[in-house]
């Protein structure tokens, strides 16, 4: 008779909490369990929260956006659609930080998997937000792949673990959106359309 002993330390980014001893022999009747612990499974994760946002711009008596409020969890799409003049881009400058709520509040929130916030409330930091516009390609500005999702980093010397950050960053956001393997000597004009959105999607994750 044999004792095997596992602990994992994820599963599907879920935490055991508990080892487990399974106890066999050579005879499937004969398997047992030594214990037979509870096995807690933590399942955080961490939605996008707006909450009773309103915004009338500066100078103004005309409320843009009255209300508004939903939550958009992590690894998910949301879609906004209105008619024009309805806010949709009101709304994404908040997001995005390049506008302010006049009321109401935007915030990261953790949850457990039974619904209960795990932490305080943090706030959304523009930086970490990026936007994808309709026609991404009218606003490339470089000659190739490569110097168009570089552009912007920093251009002093760094040292080796800088760059390997940002190497690691690029490979990652590369891997997201399909565009592994891809030539970084490419024009970026000369893509498809869909490739045009996945570089733009690349440029944006690069960052994060």
């Amino acid at each position: 008779m044999a004792a095997f002993t596992f602990t994992a330390s994820s599963l599907f980014g879920s935490r055991i909490t508990e080892p487990l001893t399974l106890i066999s022999s050579k005879s499937p009747s004969m398997l047992n369990f030594e214990r037979t612990p509870v096995i807690k499974i933590s399942c955080d994760y961490s939605c996008l929260e707006v909450k009773d946002v309103h915004y009338r711009p500066p100078g103004t008596q005309i409320n843009l956006l009255n209300g508004v409020s939903f939550s958009l969890p992590e690894k998910s799409f949301g879609l906004i659609f209105g008619q024009s003049g309805s806010g949709k881009t009101t709304l994404l400058q908040l997001l995005a930080g390049l506008s302010k709520p006049t009321s109401g509040s935007i915030f990261i929130q953790s949850y457990t998997d039974d619904g209960k916030p795990t932490q305080s409330p943090k706030s959304l930091v523009p930086e970490r937000v990026g936007i994808v516009f309709q026609f991404p390609e009218r606003y490339f500005v470089a000659d190739n792949v490569l110097d168009e999702v570089t552009f912007g980093w920093p251009r002093q010397r760094g040292g080796p673990q800088l760059k390997e950050h940002l190497a690691l960053n690029l490979q990652r956001a590369f891997n997201w959106v399909g565009l592994n393997g891809f030539s970084l000597d490419k024009d970026p004009h000369s893509l498809s359309g869909g490739y045009k959105r996945r570089l733009a999607l690349a440029i944006q994750l690069v960052r994060t």
